[in-house]
């Protein structure tokens, strides 16, 4: 639906920016261990400062957070798993994605990274996330704000099980979209990190974005880059919010992994085709001799408090109770 509607440092790659949201500089890749847990450092002791950008903008410093929760020991023997863990280095913005950024090619051959968009939504995700678990592998999540604040349970689950959460706009709106105001634009920015933010409980996700269409306002660009939110496209688009089939979803990325040899994968936990079709396409992807690539954020996202705000009082948020069954129902007579 592309259209429609959070690291042991000893296992990571760091890939660096200074400078612009368009001049990017990766570093060396280091060999990370295949099936260790990783848990992602996303609070560490020394955090950056805040930064000041054009026009007396201050941009906060990352928030102070425990770590992410690890990825579960893989148990399962001939499992996909994961090959090797990046750390990204977010400040300035870098792009990731030769579709629209060309600099970063920090993928090795036959490397893959799997990313989701547009979750988390009532089924289809939790069954990606199944097939993960059942090849021990993992993925990028880029959920939309909207879609967070239906489901926060669900995207808990995503953060709980080591999967990297970054953010897709609050509403899915095409920010090239020129009756949008620029200030319409950084709302749907904003407003869905701090939507994200709220479904996880107050936990910052990293800041990792993917516009809606991949439609990339230079502006816009520029805006994450001085908010040090990495930017992705992708290499490989399974076009599954366009398939009718999920055997369609598989032969499209197989098929452009044989040309293109490695690269990022964007497909949607929205769709119904994509859930049904990642068991099999994970286990393509492992005879074929491809492995996944984890990235995680060297700091998590640091959401401005206007949003946060504006968040809790213009929208209408669930209010049904989290607390256990036990101690909302008790049995006073049997």
């Amino acid at each position: 639906m592309r259209v429609a509607a959070g690291l042991i440092l000893a296992s990571a790659m760091s890939v660096a920016m200074t400078g612009s949201a368009w001049s990017q500089t990766p570093a060396k890749p280091a060999a990370a261990t295949q099936g260790t847990p990783v848990a992602p450092a996303t609070a560490p002791a020394a955090a950056p400062a805040a930064t000041a950008g054009p026009a007396g903008f201050v941009n906060p410093p990352p928030p102070q957070q425990p770590p992410q929760p690890a990825r579960a020991a893989c148990t399962t023997p001939g499992a996909l798993g994961v090959a090797r863990t990046v750390e990204i280095d977010t400040t300035g913005g870098p792009g990731f994605g030769f579709e629209h950024f060309k600099d970063l090619d920090f993928l090795r051959d036959k490397e893959v990274v799997l990313t989701f968009d547009d979750g988390p939504w009532p089924r289809n995700t939790p069954a990606v996330l199944k097939a993960l678990a059942d090849e021990c592998t993992t993925g990028i999540f880029f959920s939309i704000g909207k879609h967070a604040t239906y489901e926060p349970e669900i995207l808990k689950q995503v953060y709980a099980a080591g999967h990297t959460v970054g953010t897709h706009t609050w509403s899915h709106a095409n920010l090239n979209n020129k009756k949008l105001t620029e200030a319409q634009r950084k709302e749907e920015i904003e407003k869905g990190l701090s939507a994200v933010k709220w479904a996880l409980g107050g936990i910052s996700p990293s800041p990792f974005f993917r516009f809606p269409a991949l439609q990339h306002p230079p502006e816009m660009v520029t805006y994450l880059g001085n908010r040090n939110t990495a930017i992705f496209s992708c290499d490989i688009d399974s076009f599954d919010f366009k398939a009718s089939k999920p055997e369609k979803v598989i032969e499209t990325v197989m098929k452009k992994l044989e040309t293109k040899g490695k690269g990022i994968i964007l497909m949607h936990d929205f769709q119904k085709h994509t859930a049904e079709a990642l068991p099999e396409l994970l286990k393509r992807l492992k005879a074929g001799g491809y492995k996944v690539v984890a990235m995680r954020a060297k700091f998590p996202a640091s959401t401005l408090p206007e949003y946060d705000q504006e968040l809790l009082k213009d929208v209408k948020l669930p209010t049904v109770s989290q607390r256990p069954v036990n101690s909302v129902v008790t049995t006073v007579s049997e």
